[in-house]
């Protein structure tokens, strides 16, 4: 079985080729219905028309670039005319107009508009202000320009689920018998006694259907409002001259959108002002090389990504009218890649179902051979009657049904199953699940690489201390400016808040209750905060300079720069960033009356001391520092990086988020190595480290400089000890994750929430972005999203993907026990007695107590604390273990002696004689067969430990399942004999049944005394 699987291993979790996804399919080749094993599988076909789409779409902008090149000289003999309805509307151009300028990078009929200011008047709006909102002006512009919302293709109905249900092989041809068998039967017998046993087949096949279209309808609902969550997504814009977030759903042209790094674009749109902005177009066009969007290039298009830079942009077309509306309605079709874990158990219902598909082949010629043989002996073998083509006819929906039962169609499915109801869960847990495979990985993690700031720490900022001018301060809430300030030369402070406030991706804003608001990443917030302090003016600061140039923050420079014109004349640098980068480039420094002196050696050393006091502290260290560059700097210059002067050092504390040190020592009790990779100084990520639990006394804490400069060698020897890497940039986070992977054979999951974050989430097992912090662009790199930016909600995913995996065993387990049993019952017993004990009405029967309702019961088991005290299975564990092995073998044999016990003694056990008793005794062995897979389904909600009682009533699925199992087994034999081929027992029948079925417990608690190997 192993090595079988292992031809259905080569489909990975992540960035699987399409090559591999579609080998596995094509080893599928016993399904006994497509439409449902397969539908939640990747649609390769889809995937290929998007492709297809992108390159449309690339050379239609190619095309229209050129065009509107070579149109600009034929600007006079462009007019436009505003429709009606536009106009009445308040707008003076309509949503095809506006499609046509952006879409098609139209600069000829934007010039003809105005330009951006133009088409801001003709959509009423104000570049600064943006919208006037009303009810009635936000209705004018839905109904004229559409809203920001795209096609999706309508939810199934529970009549189509029925009929994809109905689409399975076998049921179709067990139809087909029973409708032969009304006709036979009636005609032989007539109505109503000719009419039982296809009746009772219509009756099983229909209760099936029924029972598989509600279980796969419940999961679509599930999956529906997880895609709901995946697109939630706020952005910021100016309406009524306020900043403030909305949702993407509710943009409108008109609106001007606040971007910055990392940020999807909303809508197609014009930019209005911004600096360095980078716009990465390849999602719509499949072009990795990013386009440099200015005044002179000003389209943006939805879809896309901000890879650096910042802007405002006005909306101009919004949902299904831009191109992204029309390539996402394509793109939603091609699905998710299926799990390693679903495509594992197509393997092993594969060869399970090839076996099956033989015994069926067999025990079918082994019955109609016993039927010949005793015609021969009776001498009536040239003559045939209609009750031995009924009786032919049982033997072929005994054989069909065998298929039925061994095909374990439910296997793939289960493990859907189980994702679908772990999503839905970890949704009320923070933690929002992007694709199905990481929720299974996650339960393989051994390392986890996190981030410092805002995962282990609230992510809450403030300043606590400065150094300014060579002297500490402490800052606290109940200090005022003066006291803080008194020693300190005003021209010091004006430099110190007039830099806060240049230098910042931040915001000071006033809101509709005329209340202050930072916005601003936290970093951000706190200078911001501090400049609010020390008696700063935002707005006045802003206006006083104007901002020639901006070098955002990233985190490859580590380091922020702006360059300012002076309204004197000249021009000045402000940079701020990661504290010993920014004092290696300063060689000034002011002191307390405001002068300029040289950084001597003395100094340095001891600003690396204050530097490294408030490291040592957890404290996060910034520098401030300004350069006066004269009056020759050009826009398209960098932003020099030496001479500067310093200003002073900035201590900001982030405290240890509350239950991170107890959720680390839960990972360590689960084997789970975690690691912290943070972009902060050394020493600061060594006091968090050492509060978090995360480094040891025997762990390494190496900076990025060091760690991207060692060889291999040294390499495969640190990182088995490495616990904190400081100072480190995307691709050292990248590097160690990847040799993690290949070199250590590690299953690793990796925070991340900048855009610079994106390929170390790719290259992880697990992705794993913040939802609050975390950038678009991190978002959709990642397979799972921490929506409260929490480490112990990391946790709880890595105790979810524990639980589907073993939830998934626990099934398969259980189900491969029926499977077995009922191959080798009917077939020993065709063989051996030349009948077979278990009808196709009550096959049927048992294949949905394995298939649909043994998939509610035993995949949908919540976690618990247990999960975290073994070791992870990593990248090497057989998924079928020897414990299950061992469980499965001497479950099987049990049921197996017992049920073939009552076969060949069980008359004499029971006193059976007359007419019914070879129907009693059949009734007898298939109620004995059910109820030891209801307490074997009992048996299987632990594979290891003895008491499988333990919180058994808190799963209301799990007890609800066998209530319905038991009840409906009692309605078959006690009530439908006519149709299942059953008839009433005694209550001594029904005690000696569940007996049979109970001590399957006790057999069941021995093995697992016996120990096994873990593989």
């Amino acid at each position: 079985m192993g090595s079988y699987i292992k031809e259905f291993s080569e489909v990975k979790a992540k960035n699987s080729s399409e090559e591999a996804l579609q080998r596995w399919r094509k080893a599928c080749w016993l399904v006994k219905n497509r439409k449902r094993r397969f539908r939640f599988t990747a649609n390769l076909s889809k995937r290929f028309e998007v492709r297809e789409i992108q390159k449309s779409n690339q050379e239609k902008l190619r095309i229209a670039v050129l065009v509107s090149q070579a149109a600009l000289s034929f600007i006079q003999g462009i007019s436009y005319t505003v429709p009606e309805a536009v106009k009445n509307a308040g707008f003076e151009i309509c949503a095809d107009e506006l499609g046509s300028i952006v879409e098609g990078h139209n600069l000829s009929k934007l010039r003809v508009h105005g330009g951006v200011e133009g088409i801001a008047d003709k959509l009423s709006t104000k570049l600064n202000n943006g919208i006037s909102i009303s009810d009635d002006s936000l209705n004018r512009r839905r109904e004229i320009f559409g809203i920001n919302k795209f096609a999706e293709s309508p939810a199934k109905g529970f009549w189509l689920f029925v009929w994809e249900a109905l689409q399975d092989t076998t049921l179709m041809i067990l139809a087909v018998c029973a409708l032969v068998s009304l006709i036979v039967g009636i005609a032989t017998e007539g109505w109503p006694k000719g009419a039982h046993d296809g009746l009772g087949i219509v009756a099983s096949i229909l209760l099936v259907v029924f029972v598989t279209a509600s279980s796969d309808y419940k999961q679509s609902l599930q999956f529906k409002d997880l895609d709901k969550e995946k697109k939630k997504i706020t952005i910021q814009v100016t309406r009524n001259g306020y900043r403030q977030k909305i949702s993407i759903f509710d943009l409108l042209p008109g609106d001007i959108v606040h971007l910055a790094i990392g940020d999807q674009v909303p809508a197609d749109g014009l930019f209005v002002s911004g600096y360095s902005l980078l716009i990465n177009e390849s999602s719509l066009t499949g072009e990795s090389e990013p386009v440099n969007v200015t005044a002179e290039n000003p389209f943006l298009l939805s879809g896309t990504k901000v890879q650096d830079g910042s802007c405002k942009m006005l909306v101009t077309t919004v949902g299904m009218r831009t191109q992204w509306g029309k390539l996402l309605a394509t793109l939603s079709e091609g699905g998710d890649d299926e799990t390693p874990l679903q495509v594992k158990l197509n393997g092993v219902a594969t060869i399970i179902g090839k076996i099956g598909l033989f015994f069926a082949v067999v025990t079918f010629a082994v019955l109609v051979q016993g039927l010949f043989s005793r015609k021969r002996i009776e001498g009536s073998h040239w003559s045939w009657c209609g009750d031995d083509a009924l009786e032919m006819l049982e033997y072929f929906a005994i054989a069909v049904t065998i298929v039925v039962v061994a095909v374990p169609e439910g296997l793939p499915l289960a493990v859907t199953l189980s994702l679908a109801f772990a999503m839905k869960k970890m949704m009320s847990d923070k933690a929002l699940v992007r694709h199905l495979a990481a929720c299974e990985t996650m339960g393989s993690a051994t390392t986890i690489c996190s981030d410092k700031t805002g995962t282990l720490t609230t992510n809450r900022m403030t300043v606590v201390k400065a150094c300014i001018c060579g002297k500490v301060k402490e800052v606290s809430n109940s200090m005022t400016n003066s006291i803080f300030c008194s020693d300190v030369s005003d021209s010091v402070v004006r430099m110190l808040t007039k830099s806060i406030f240049t230098n910042t991706g931040g915001e000071i804003v006033t809101t509709k209750e005329e209340k202050i608001e930072i916005l601003g990443t936290p970093t951000e917030a706190a200078l911001l905060e501090f400049g609010l302090f020390l008696g700063g003016d935002f707005q006045a600061e802003c206006q006083a300079s104007k901002l020639v140039k901006v070098e955002p923050f990233n985190s490859v420079k580590k380091r922020m720069g702006v360059v300012l014109e002076l309204p004197v004349g000249g021009f000045q640098a402000h940079c701020k960033g990661a504290s010993e980068i920014i004092l290696s480039a300063c060689d000034k420094v002011l002191n307390s009356n405001g002068e300029v002196t040289p950084l001597d050696e003395t100094s340095i050393n001891i600003l690396e001391g204050t530097i490294e006091q408030f490291a040592s502290e957890a404290l996060r260290t910034l520098c401030l520092a300004y350069k006066d560059i004269g009056s020759d700097f050009s826009a398209e210059n960098p932003i020099p990086f030496e001479d500067y002067t310093l200003i002073g050092i900035v201590g900001i504390k982030d405290p240890v988020r509350p239950g991170v040190k107890e959720s680390v020592a839960i990972c360590k009790s689960a084997g789970i190595t975690v690691r912290m990779v943070t972009g902060d100084n050394i020493n600061t990520a060594k006091a968090i480290a050492r509060e978090c639990g995360i480094l040891t006394d025997d762990g390494i804490a190496i900076e990025g400089p060091e760690f991207r400069v060692k060889s291999e060698e040294e390499l495969h020897e640190l990182i088995p000890k490495l616990q904190v890497m400081a100072r480190s940039s995307p691709m050292d986070k990248h590097t160690l994750v990847r040799h993690l992977r290949s070199t250590f054979e590690e299953v690793v999951a990796v925070t991340g929430d900048g855009t610079n974050d994106a390929p170390a989430l790719h290259e992880a097992d697990i992705g794993l972005a913040m939802g609050i912090s975390g950038t678009e662009v991190a978002k959709e790199s990642a397979d799972v999203i921490i929506l409260d930016d929490n480490f112990s909600t990391i946790v709880t995913v890595a105790k979810w993907g524990r639980s589907v995996y073993v939830n998934i065993q626990k099934f398969v387990q259980f189900q491969l026990t029926v499977n077995v049993v009922a191959l080798i019952v009917n077939f020993s017993s065709a063989c051996l007695t030349g009948n077979a004990p278990l009808t196709a009405v009550q096959l049927l029967w048992v294949n949905m107590i394995m298939d649909t309702l043994g998939a509610l019961a035993l995949a949908t088991e919540p976690p618990n604390d247990d999960l975290m005290k073994r070791s992870p299975v990593g990248r090497k564990g057989n998924f079928i273990s020897n414990v299950m092995w061992r469980n499965i073998l001497a479950q099987s044999v049990y049921q197996f002696v017992v049920i073939w016990y009552l076969q060949t003694s069980g008359k004499t056990v029971f006193s059976l004689d007359g007419p019914d008793s070879d129907l009693i005794l059949n009734t007898l062995i298939f109620n004995s067969f059910v109820f030891c897979q209801v307490f074997n389904e009992i048996s299987s909600r632990d594979m290891e430990k003895i008491n499988v009682f333990k919180g058994i009533l808190e799963n209301y699925v799990f007890v609800v399942v066998l209530s319905c199992t038991a009840l409906f087994q009692i309605i078959i034999v006690e009530f439908l004999g006519t149709f299942a081929n059953t008839h009433p027992l005694t209550w001594q029948q029904w005690v000696a049944s569940i007996l049979i079925g109970f001590l399957g417990m006790p057999v069941a608690a021995a093995v697992k005394i016996i120990p096994v190997g873990s593989r």
